[in-house]
């Protein structure tokens, strides 16, 4: 059934605005990472210093800051297909007097699993720092080994079965939500935990990936960041996935061939 004039009309401002909040998150947590990342090359060497000194909680509660904002700023684009079809749906529950729910509320569950994807990844990067495997506290491993087996590892899982379904849920939000769809608060978080557990489960690698290419590298960053969100919104999505996949064993191959060579 055709939607009336007036209530197509508040659909689309409505998708405006979600829109514009989305872009506006994501702006704001680019921002961060790109002044971040300037600071860390104006403190050049003391950076470098701090490759030898062993962390503080100070130490570690920025660097889970930076992950988190990190992942808001690559992930959040990448999630607009879905944010939006979700605010849709609850625009037209609201016009029809059901119950709806806040997209905010959505995208807090989603956040939050990064949130928790970021946690993990301040270990791993404590992990390399302690044992001196890393060119600074924000920088790339150290270490020929750990990279190529790392880039052959991302390669191998963009082959494997649990990519291709996590890919295929991030791909198809309207599938997701017929599927999973939950009432009140409750639900909605616990439908944005869910498709962020999916969005983890189809990026989580290539997020590790910055441990090779530098964690504050904004041109390897920016790439992935595009890279994942064409994974997820091209046609040809499963495709492009699979040919990364060779390129990364091939690289890792390289990496690793020199290093014995």
């Amino acid at each position: 059934m055709r939607l009336d004039a007036p209530l197509e009309s508040v659909l689309k401002r409505d998708r405006a605005v979600v829109l514009a909040g989305v872009i506006g998150v994501a702006g704001l947590a680019w921002a961060y990472i790109v002044y971040l990342a300037l600071s860390m090359n104006d403190m050049g060497s003391g950076m470098a210093m701090a490759r030898l000194q062993s962390w503080t909680a100070a130490d570690f509660t920025l660097m889970f800051l930076m992950w988190a904002v990190m992942m808001i700023a690559m992930m959040v684009p990448t999630a607009a297909p879905m944010i939006l079809l979700f605010a849709t749906v609850n625009r037209q529950r609201r016009a029809k007097q059901q119950p709806y729910v806040p997209t905010g509320v959505f995208l807090s569950g989603y956040v939050l699993v990064w949130g928790g994807f970021a946690a993990t990844a301040t270990l791993a990067n404590w992990a390399l720092h302690v044992n001196s495997l890393m060119s600074s506290m924000m920088g790339a491993s150290t270490s020929a080994y750990i990279g190529g087996a790392l880039l052959i590892a991302a390669g191998a899982f963009q082959w494997s079965r649990l990519k291709y379904l996590c890919l295929t849920h991030c791909r198809s939000p309207l599938s997701f939500l017929m599927s999973d769809w939950r009432e009140g608060p409750k639900g909605a978080l616990t439908m944005g935990l869910r498709h962020g557990a999916y969005c983890v489960g189809c990026c989580w690698i290539l997020m590790a990936l910055l441990f090779v290419l530098g964690v504050m590298n904004l041109l390897w960053i920016a790439a992935l960041a595009g890279f994942v969100l064409l994974e997820k919104v091209v046609p040809a999505g499963h495709r492009l996935s699979r040919a990364s996949g060779v390129l990364l064993v091939a690289w890792g191959a390289l990496m690793a061939a020199r290093v014995l060579g």
